[in-house]
Order: structure tokens, then sequence, then C-alpha cells
């Protein structure tokens, strides 16, 4: 019962966030005042593991990679809803379930049209 009040009400939600926001406020001002300060030449140089670098630290990475990570990014989350979606399967009864085949088509209609464009394929397509 305390729980159905709660969720009913938006005024302790409001109250949430507004407690969030103060408190993370109180934490950075502080650190800002706790906060050692310093600055001299050894803060301004990059360090990497112990060892000082040397030359040209922008690395030059081709767009083939940023592609790749990309759709890995957006096929991980679509498993992840996938994921959701067989735990519920269950309380979302018939439509739900069509809505899963669904997106479940989807998924596999771009990865198709990902393969038949060779976009995974370095060799033959040059981006």
């Amino acid at each position: 019962m305390l729980i159905n009040k709660l969720t009913d009400n938006y005024e302790y939600f409001i109250l949430f966030q507004i407690l969030a926001i103060f408190i993370s406020c109180i934490m950075i001002l502080i650190s800002f005042f706790l906060g050692e300060r310093s600055s001299n030449l050894d803060k301004q140089t990059p360090f990497e593991s112990g060892v000082i670098s040397y030359g040209n630290s922008k690395i030059k990475i081709h767009i083939k990679f940023y592609l790749i990570a990309i759709l890995f990014i957006i096929f991980d989350i679509e498993s992840l809803y996938l994921y959701l979606w067989s735990l519920s399967i269950k309380k979302i009864e018939l439509a739900g379930f069509i809505e899963g085949i669904l997106f479940i088509l989807t998924i596999l209609v771009t990865l198709f049209y990902l393969f038949k464009t060779n976009i995974l394929n370095w060799k033959f397509k040059n981006i």
C-alpha cells in the first residue's frame, strides 16, 4: 500500500530530484574547497604507463573501425531489449509476443542488408 502511494504521487519524484541535485552540488563544492590545487610543468606533460610520450599523440584511425564500433553498439543494445522482452514474455501476452517477433525481423532485415551491401567486408568496400 505504501508503494502505491509513493508511485502515484509525483511530489516524491520531484523531491528526490531536488535532493539529488542538491547533494551533488554540495559534494562538488566540498571537493572544490577541500581539494589541493597545484600547477607545475610535470602536470602538463602527457604520461603513459611510466614512459614519457614522444612524437605526435594524434593518431588517425580509419573510419571503418568507427563503423564496426557503431554497429556493435546498435546490435548490443538490441540484444538487451530482446533479453528484457524474453523475461516479460508471460505478462505481455500475444500482442507483446507479435511486437517482439517484428522487432527480431527488423534486426534480421538490417543484418541481411549490411551483409548484402558488403559493409563488413573491407576488401571489396572502399569507404
